[in-house]
C-alpha cells in the first residue's frame, strides 16, 4: 500500500461507521449513474466528490473523479485528481496513461498529452496493441493539429448569449434569420410542454424556443407553443429562405427520427407535418438546411448505401412542384464516421456542418466546404478557439458573414452545452516596423501536413439581403403577397416566397453572379417589379425596400423596373421579357382595363432629343403589347421626356431612377 493511501476499509475509520456506510452507498451511487453515460456524470461527480470529503485519500476514487472531469467542467480538475491519484500509488496503471493524455488534450497541453499517449501505447501487450492503437494514433493526430490550430487561432470573439437565451439546463441547436432579427433554439430546460423527463437521459423532453433581436440586445427566450411544440421531443433543425417555415426534429413513431415542418399563418404556427420521402425514410433523419431559393434541402440521414454512419444528403424540387432522389454529396464530404447539423449559408454556395470523422481539435468539429461548377471543394476546419476537444456543433451563419451561431460546452458557460455568438475579425492588420519572425507569426493559413485539415480563410460571402414590408398603399395595411424571383437574362422563375400576412414583412436573399427581377403581386393589385444586378464581387450589403402595392383602379400606376434598353436606344433588351409579360397577362386578366404607358428620362441631352427617346421607347412597349393580341384602343403611349424627374438629376444614382418606364391605369 503508497504511504498515504487510504483504502475505504472499516479500521480504517473505527469511529464513523455511520459516515463510513453513507461513503460507500455515494461511491456505489457514484459507479451507477457514471455508467448511465454523458448525461449523468454530473450526478455521478455529487456521489464521488461527497464520497471524497470523507476521505480524500484513496487513489481509486481521485482517479474516477478525474475521469468525471474528463467529460464534465471545470475540465483542468481532471488533472488535479489524477496528480492526487499518481501520489497516493505506488504503481500506476498502464490506463493511467491514457487518461492524462486525454486530460492534456482537453487542457491543450498537446506536447505532454503526445508523450502520454505514446507511454501508453509502449505499455500496451500486442493483442491490446492491436485493439487500442488505431485510437490512440488517432488522439496524437489531434493533438499534432491542436497545436498548429493554437499557434495559429482563427481571429474571433466567442461570446455567450447569456441568460436571456442559455439556462442552467443544455440549450443548443441555434437557428437564425438571415437578418439576424430571430433566433430559434432547442432547449432542455424545465417548464417544457408537458414537463416530462426523459427516462433514457433524465433530462426534460426538447422544446423549441425563440428570442428576438432588440438592438443588438437578445429579448427573454419564449417558448414556441403548441402546436409545434408537444410533450415529446421537438427540435428545430432549419427554416425557410424566407423565415415563414421552420424544419423541426422529431422521433416519433417507427421511423427513428424524421424531418417535420411548420408553416407561419400571420402570427401563428402551423401543426408539423412530416417531410414527404425520399427525404425521410425509415431511417434517422435529423438536421436540414434549405437553399436559398427553397429548390433544394439538404439534410442528415443514416439510411443504408451511404459513406459512413450519418451522411448529408440532398433532394431538389422537380417542375412537378415534388422532391427528386436523395443524392449524397459523396466522400470529399461524407466520412466512414458521422456529419451532422448541416447549414447552407444564404450565399447559396457555402455548406457548413460538423464531423467526427476528420482529423482535428477532438470530438466534433464545424467545418465548410464551397460549391463550385457543380463540386464539393475539401472540407476546410474552422480552426481554434471556434473548434475545441468539446462537441462543437449546430453551426449558423448570418448573412453577412460576420456573425455566426453555434452550441458548445465552454468554461463559464450557464448550464450544459450553451448558445455562443461568434464575432469574425478578419485579417489582422500587417505593422510598418516587424521583425521576419513576427511577421512569420501573423500567417493567416496553417501549417499543413498530410493528416491535417487547412485552417479557415475569413473571406466575404457576396450576397444582397433585400428586406421590407408590403403594404396597400391607400391605408398602409400590411399585405401578403407573393414574391417571385426571376433571373432576368434567362427570364426564369427562380423562386417564390411569401410575405407575411400580419407584419407585411419579407426577406429575400439574392446570392452573387445573376440579373434579377423581383416581382411582387397580390390579388386586386398592380404587380411591383425591382432589379437588383448582384455581380460575382460585390460586397455584401443589406437592402430595405418598403413596398406599397397600389390596388388596381383608374389613376394607380406602377414603374417597370425590369424593362430595359439598348443604350440610347428605343430598342427593347431580351431581359425585358418577363416584365413585358407581366404587363400583357395584367391585361388580360381585365380585359376591360385601359392603360398609358409612359416614358421617362434624366436630363443629359437636349429636350427634344429626350422628348423623341422617351416616346419611342413608350412606344415600344405599347407595340409589343398590341402584337401580343392587346387592343389598340386599350393602350395609349406617351414620352415626357425629362419633364416628370422622381430624383436629383445632379447625382448618377438620381439620373438612374429618372430613366424608367411606367403604366398608368386610366380606365377600367
Amino acid at each position: 500500500m503508497a504511504q498515504g493511501n487510504v483504502d475505504f476499509r472499516w479500521e480504517n475509520f473505527p469511529n464513523k461507521k455511520v459516515e463510513m456506510k453513507h461513503a460507500l452507498s455515494d461511491i456505489k451511487d457514484g459507479d451507477f449513474y457514471f455508467s448511465k453515460g454523458r448525461n449523468n456524470i454530473n450526478t455521478a461527480l455529487t456521489y464521488y466528490i461527497r464520497a471524497n470529503d470523507f476521505n480524500p485519500n484513496n487513489a481509486e476514487l481521485n482517479y474516477k473523479i478525474s475521469k468525471c472531469y474528463l467529460r464534465v467542467r471545470p475540465e483542468n480538475l481532471a488533472l488535479v485528481y489524477l496528480a492526487k491519484y499518481k501520489m497516493l500509488s505506488t504503481e500506476v496503471s498502464t490506463e493511467y496513461y491514457l487518461t492524462f493524455g486525454m486530460a492534456n488534450q482537453r487542457n491543450l497541453k498537446f506536447d505532454v498529452a503526445i508523450e502520454a499517449f505514446m507511454k501508453y501505447k509502449s505499455l500496451l501487450d500486442p493483442k491490446e496493441a492491436k485493439k487500442y492503437n488505431s485510437r490512440i494514433n488517432r488522439y496524437i493526430k489531434e493533438c499534432q493539429f491542436g497545436k498548429n490550430m493554437l499557434a495559429q487561432p482563427s481571429r474571433v470573439f466567442i461570446d455567450n448569449l447569456g441568460a436571456s437565451v442559455n439556462s442552467q439546463y443544455d440549450d443548443y441547436w441555434p437557428v437564425i434569420s438571415a437578418d439576424e432579427s430571430r433566433l430559434y433554439f432547442t432547449s432542455r430546460r424545465s417548464g417544457s410542454t408537458g414537463n416530462l423527463v426523459d427516462a433514457s437521459t433524465e433530462q426534460y423532453y426538447e422544446d423549441i424556443y425563440f428570442s428576438d433581436n432588440r438592438n443588438e440586445y437578445w429579448n427573454p427566450a419564449v417558448n414556441i407553443g403548441e402546436p409545434v411544440n408537444d410533450i415529446g421531443h421537438d427540435a428545430i433543425v432549419g427554416r425557410s429562405p424566407d423565415g415563414q417555415t421552420i424544419l423541426i426534429y422529431r422521433n416519433i413513431g417507427k421511423n427513428g427520427g424524421d424531418i417535420y415542418f411548420s408553416k407561419l399563418q400571420g402570427d401563428r404556427w402551423s401543426k408539423p407535418k412530416a417531410l414527404p420521402k425520399p427525404i425521410n425514410s425509415q431511417y434517422h433523419e435529423s438536421s436540414a438546411s434549405y437553399s436559398y431559393d427553397g429548390r433544394r434541402i439538404y439534410f442528415v440521414s443514416n439510411r443504408p448505401g451511404g459513406v459512413g454512419g450519418k451522411d448529408i444528403y440532398y433532394c431538389e424540387l422537380n417542375e412537378k412542384g415534388k422532391w427528386g432522389e436523395a443524392i449524397n454529396l459523396g466522400k470529399k464530404v461524407n466520412t466512414r464516421n458521422n456529419e451532422i447539423g448541416v447549414y447552407l449559408h444564404a450565399d447559396g454556395v457555402t455548406l457548413y456542418f460538423s464531423s467526427n470523422g476528420r482529423i482535428g481539435m477532438g470530438n466534433y468539429d464545424v467545418y465548410k466546404t464551397i460549391l463550385k461548377d457543380g463540386n464539393w471543394s475539401k472540407p476546410i476546419n474552422l480552426g481554434y478557439p471556434i473548434n475545441t476537444y468539446d462537441p462543437d456543433a449546430f453551426f449558423t451563419m448570418a448573412a453577412n458573414g460576420r456573425h455566426a451561431y453555434y452550441s458548445t460546452i465552454r468554461e463559464g458557460g450557464l448550464g450544459g452545452q450553451d448558445i455562443y455568438l461568434i464575432t469574425f475579425l478578419g485579417p489582422e492588420k500587417p505593422q510598418v516596423d516587424n521583425t521576419e519572425d513576427q511577421l512569420i507569426s501573423m500567417r493567416q493559413s496553417a501549417v499543413t501536413q498530410d493528416v491535417m485539415e487547412a485552417q479557415i480563410p475569413l473571406a466575404e460571402h457576396h450576397l444582397t439581403l433585400l428586406k421590407g414590408k408590403i403594404t396597400n398603399s391607400k391605408n398602409n395595411k400590411a399585405l401578403e403577397a407573393d414574391i417571385e424571383l426571376i433571373d432576368n437574362e434567362k427570364n426564369i422563375k427562380l423562386a417564390s416566397f411569401k410575405s407575411n400576412s400580419v407584419s407585411g414583412s419579407y426577406i429575400v436573399s439574392l446570392p452573387a453572379g445573376k440579373n434579377y427581377g423581383i416581382i411582387v403581386k397580390s390579388d386586386g393589385y398592380l404587380f411591383h417589379s425591382e432589379n437588383f444586378i448582384v455581380s460575382d464581387t460585390s460586397a455584401y450589403r443589406e437592402v430595405i425596400i418598403n413596398i406599397a402595392l397600389s390596388p388596381i383602379a383608374v389613376g394607380s400606376k406602377v414603374r417597370l423596373n425590369n424593362i430595359f434598353f439598348a443604350y440610347q436606344k428605343a430598342e427593347l433588351s431580351p431581359s425585358s421579357q418577363g416584365e413585358l409579360d407581366r404587363v400583357l397577362n395584367l391585361m388580360k386578366d381585365y380585359p376591360k382595363l385601359k392603360i398609358e404607358v409612359s416614358g421617362h428620362t434624366d436630363n443629359v441631352g437636349s429636350q427634344e432629343y429626350n422628348q423623341t427617346l422617351s416616346t419611342q421607347r413608350a412606344k415600344a412597349v405599347a407595340d409589343y403589347l398590341i402584337s401580343k393580341g392587346v387592343k389598340e384602343s386599350r393602350i395609349t403611349f406617351v414620352g415626357y421626356g425629362f419633364e416628370k424627374p422622381v430624383a436629383d438629376n445632379n447625382t448618377e444614382e438620381g439620373r438612374k431612377l429618372n430613366r424608367r418606364s411606367e403604366i398608368k391605369i386610366i380606365g377600367k
